[in-house]
């Protein structure tokens, strides 16, 4: 998933370097979501094998 952001992530550069403004607007949108949602899973991930080790 973090993959996944990374690529929108470049998509954003790439279409503001060329001056797509809604394109990049929207890949960096999503790439921001899928960010997110990474660190949120990932803390989710770190309680779980806390919770499991004790």
């Amino acid at each position: 998933m973090l993959y996944y952001a990374l690529i929108f992530l470049v998509i954003a550069i790439i279409a503001g370097i060329l001056g797509f403004g809604g394109i990049a607007g929207a890949s960096a949108g999503i790439a921001q979501v899928l960010f997110f949602l990474f660190l949120v899973l990932l803390v989710i991930s770190l309680i779980a094998g806390f919770i499991r080790r004790t």
